[in-house]
């Protein structure tokens, strides 16, 4: 059962030892100044620190802070299940009114939740996203990509990708049980956020480097990530894919119809080799890339239809829910 007039901040970490200290004592400052002031008068909070199959001793750390503050929690999974599952079960743990996503690398700026719990209070939001509007320290062809990805979702996508938008936000319990009631083993918050629906007001920042530790997402992880989010939110892979058949069905039948005239008006057996063997490379490559997305999209169902557990849990200081993870 949630507890009104209470925020919980879910935090996702993954090996980040050096920032957790740094996090915490930035957010609680944050909070307690929040619970003080006239507006947010009786707030109460947790922090639910979820360590992803950490190798550096970030549970260590969670611990710590567990043993000299009783509003911080955690859960340890038994090994890394990736931060959509971290963020699902932060989710599942949370009892707040107010549910909020943070990273523990002091890139979502914690000055901004006081605004963001008076958007959804006084003027009657479901959830404060955030979106950064300018992507300063990033390398430029991974922010050339990222928007490129953002711009191709608002296209073949029904589910609202806003460009820049981070995992950041404070969600109300309407939203977070929507959320919830998304069970799919294959996660791609981003899009689950978007299609959902429900009143969302977006607040705008600039960039901010992380405060220690180093980036746990390569420019390969993010591909594949990107190709999870297309996957999961759009079937125009798969029409593109027909689309190819059909083209090159037409190709194939004027190069057919090519051949028989010219064999018809010259008589020459042996010329054109070299186009056939071009056509019929053309043609396998467009039977590869269609094999190759259906794959994907049955890679996704069979994963979906063994009905594995999100995350498993290998210590906590939790009691556990009452839904099934």
């Amino acid at each position: 059962m949630w507890k009104k007039n209470k925020i919980s901040i879910v935090v996702p970490c993954f090996n980040e030892k050096e920032a957790l200290p740094l996090f915490y004592n930035k957010i609680t400052w944050v909070l307690n100044q929040m619970s003080q002031a006239s507006e947010a008068e009786g707030l109460s909070y947790e922090l639910i620190i979820v360590d992803d199959g950490s190798m550096d001793g970030t549970l260590d750390v969670a611990k710590e802070l567990a043993t000299n503050d009783s509003s911080v929690k955690y859960i340890s999974f038994s090994r890394n299940f990736g931060k959509e599952a971290a963020m699902y079960a932060g989710l599942q743990h949370a009892v707040g009114e107010y549910v909020a996503i943070m990273d523990a690398d002091l890139q979502d700026p914690p000055e901004m939740l006081p605004k963001m719990y008076q958007v959804l209070t006084k003027e009657g939001y479901d959830a404060v996203g955030t979106r950064r509007v300018t992507r300063k320290g990033e390398p430029t062809i991974r922010s050339f990509f990222a928007r490129k990805f953002y711009r191709l979702m608002s296209k073949i996508s029904k589910a609202n990708m806003v460009d820049g938008a981070r995992d950041y936000r404070l969600m109300n319990r309407k939203y977070v049980d929507a959320l919830l009631s998304l069970k799919e083993y294959n996660r791609f918050s981003k899009g689950l956020f978007g299609w959902v629906g429900f009143k969302v007001k977006w607040l705008e920042f600039e960039n901010v480097n992380r405060v220690a530790g180093e980036t746990k997402w390569s420019f390969w992880q993010l591909f594949l990530y990107s190709l999870d989010g297309i996957v999961a939110f759009s079937n125009a892979p798969l029409y593109m894919a027909s689309i190819a058949g059909v083209f090159s069905f037409i190709v194939a039948i004027i190069a057919m119809l090519f051949i028989i005239i010219r064999r018809l008006v010259f008589g020459d057996p042996v010329a054109g080799w070299a186009s056939t063997v071009v056509i019929i490379l053309f043609i396998g490559g467009i039977q590869l890339l269609s094999i190759g997305i259906l794959g994907l999209y049955l890679s996704k169902l069979y994963l979906e239809a063994k009905d594995r557990p999100i995350y498993l849990i290998g210590e906590s200081n939790i009691e556990k829910p009452t839904e099934k993870n």
